[in-house]
């Protein structure tokens, strides 16, 4: 991730959350979110296979009422932080047996903003009384995704 996006994560933590990151938690934000979307791309491909289509349609991604809800949220407070033109580059497609549709390749970022914004308060709601996002913390929040998605 490029130096020049360190801040603007930074910001969005603190603003999502009310928490501290480092460069180095940025690498596992990253990571998380790349993983992430591979997976609901996977799951994605296999609704466009059972449906006897050769393309993922955004209907194909398993988006929850709660990551929804955590996409609209994303996208009025990224009107502050404007970290949308990171998480395009961030969001990098993942390698499929079925090509997506436009439409569902458009939704990569807002994915990304979705899961970034329920990745910061899974963090919070974890542990309510940490300041800075340590190793402990990263790994519980990843769990409950691992979980559920």
């Amino acid at each position: 991730m490029a130096v020049m996006g360190v801040p603007r994560f930074r910001r969005f933590f603190r603003a999502a959350a009310g928490l501290d990151v480092d460069r180095d938690d940025l690498k596992r934000y990253s990571d998380f979110v790349n993983d992430k979307i591979y997976d609901m791309f996977l799951i994605a491909q296999a609704h466009a296979q059972a449906n006897g289509r050769d393309i993922v349609e955004p209907w194909d991604l398993p988006v929850t009422k709660g990551l929804q809800e955590s996409i609209h949220q994303f996208e009025r407070l990224d009107e502050e932080i404007e970290l949308q033109p990171l998480l395009d580059q961030l969001a990098a497609r993942p390698p499929l047996d079925r090509a997506p549709s436009e439409e569902a390749e458009a939704r990569l970022p807002r994915l990304a903003g979705g899961l970034s914004l329920a990745l910061a308060r899974t963090i919070r709601t974890v542990d309510p009384e940490a300041a800075a996002v340590h190793t402990v913390q990263w790994e519980r929040a990843f769990h409950v995704f691992d979980l559920l998605l």
